[in-house]
């Protein structure tokens, strides 16, 4: 690997890092709302999805976006491994049921690998 390239992957991990923390915090935080009253819930909802903008809104500046796949049916070609798929047959229709983490694109393609649970369309 050419030794400018590692050194841009380098100078980006940190960014990459905080990006996939941002992006489970975000997730957990969407969580807890649904457990509020409704007028505190749309206060917190609104000020999640201005944290979510600017997010998003930096890593394209760096040239970067997350991807979230869940209910989307499953390929074996995503970006993303599925931790569950062993407790599948080969011939369940398979659904991305929840990402565990995000992938993370860059103009090149793909810079991280994300994470996923599956499920059977065929069980629910």
């Amino acid at each position: 690997m050419d030794t400018e390239i590692e050194s841009a992957m380098v100078d980006r991990q940190p960014l990459i890092d905080i990006a996939v923390e941002s992006w489970r915090f975000a997730k957990i935080f969407a969580k807890v709302l649904t457990k509020l009253d409704a007028g505190e819930a749309g206060r917190y909802a609104n000020q999640l999805r201005y944290f979510q903008k600017r997010l998003d809104e930096s890593l394209q500046v760096a040239g970067l976006r997350l991807v979230n796949l869940e209910g989307q049916d499953y390929d074996l070609g995503m970006a993303a491994s599925a931790l569950n798929i062993g407790d599948y047959g080969t011939d369940e229709q398979l659904y991305v049921e929840q990402m565990v983490e995000p992938i993370l694109m860059g103009a090149d393609g793909v810079v991280k690998a994300g994470t996923m649970l599956l499920a059977s369309r065929s069980r629910t």
